[in-house]
């Protein structure tokens, strides 16, 4: 992970940490600069990737300000920190179905940027909020940056196992959603009824070098889940 990335993390950590709201002000560039101990640029550019996911806000000659885009309950989709970080107001746990090594589907490899005859993890689980089911979740991931998963791994947040663990940081992500309907196993896992509607979200997260290291496929709960998504330059 780049340097400007560590101090974006610090820096959205400590807006967290302080309870800082909407309209917050944040200390002056200078400040920052020197609390972190990192050049001028390295600021900017972390600032700047904070901007762009809708945490921060700068007015030239005034100062550095807090979106307040976060909205108790809702899934912001340009977040790439999971749901740990999404709905940390909340108590989420997981029950594993499935967690194995597989040969990649063939769409896989290409998705991936996978070798042919290459193992990939496949992890299968139902996610809850406050013991309410709210999604299923397969995922895929590709051992050359996930070398190791397991089921206590995945019981708790991957996202942090990937980024305090394995040093890796998602930097940007592409989304591709549909509505479709439940299957009657899907049905039985959310407690709601076979041909449900549900919001599928297919994730793929890539490294700062450009690099995809997990694929998801995800369906939400239809009475669970809710969405937003924030625009930043026009």
């Amino acid at each position: 992970m780049n340097k400007y990335q560590e101090v974006a993390t610090e820096i959205n950590n400590y807006i967290i940490e302080k309870n800082m709201t909407k309209g917050d002000k944040l200390p002056s560039l200078t400040d920052l600069i020197d609390y972190y101990k990192v050049s001028k640029n390295t600021v900017i550019k972390a600032l700047d990737v904070l901007e762009q996911q809708g945490v921060v806000y700068q007015v030239r000659g005034s100062g550095i300000y807090v979106r307040g885009h976060h909205r108790k309950g809702y899934v912001n989709l340009s977040d790439v920190q999971g749901f740990q970080h999404i709905f940390r107001e909340f108590h989420l746990s997981s029950d594993i179905i499935e967690l194995k090594e597989i040969t990649p589907p063939e769409n896989l490899v290409e998705i991936l940027e996978l070798k042919p005859d290459e193992t990939i993890y496949y992890l299968k689980r139902i996610r809850f909020i406050e013991s309410r089911p709210f999604c299923v979740e397969e995922s895929y991931y590709n051992k050359t940056y996930v070398p190791y998963l397991n089921e206590d791994i995945a019981h708790k947040s991957i996202f942090d196992y990937l980024n305090k663990d394995l040093k890796l940081n998602a930097s940007f992500s592409d989304l591709f959603m549909r509505i479709g309907k439940l299957n009657l196993e899907e049905a039985k896992y959310l407690k709601l009824e076979k041909n449900d509607p549900s919001l599928n979200i297919e994730s793929i997260y890539y490294l700062n070098n450009g690099h995809p290291f997990t694929y998801s496929l995800i369906k939400y709960h239809h009475e669970e889940a809710q969405f937003f998504v924030q625009g930043n330059h026009f």
